[in-house]
């Protein structure tokens, strides 16, 4: 079986305090499970966190940003 890899990394977003933002990346295949991670902590979906996938397009909304979620 070919290894999913990325087509298209994650790239460094900036957002006010308070705000909301998206990141996204691109996998080599479709409907991969994706496990998002800020350090060596799992990211769950939450208020602050929600999870969408596409495809192969994998996105995750942080709101109400804070300097911490950097």
């Amino acid at each position: 079986e070919i290894p999913v890899v990325f087509k298209q990394e994650l790239q460094n977003e900036e957002a006010r305090e308070g705000k909301q933002v998206k990141l996204t990346c691109e996998l080599s295949k479709p409907d991969t499970p994706v496990k998002w991670m800020k350090g060596d902590t799992v990211l769950y979906a939450s208020e602050k966190y929600e999870f969408k996938q596409r495809g192969t397009v994998a996105e995750l909304v942080i709101r109400d940003v804070k300097s911490i979620d950097s």
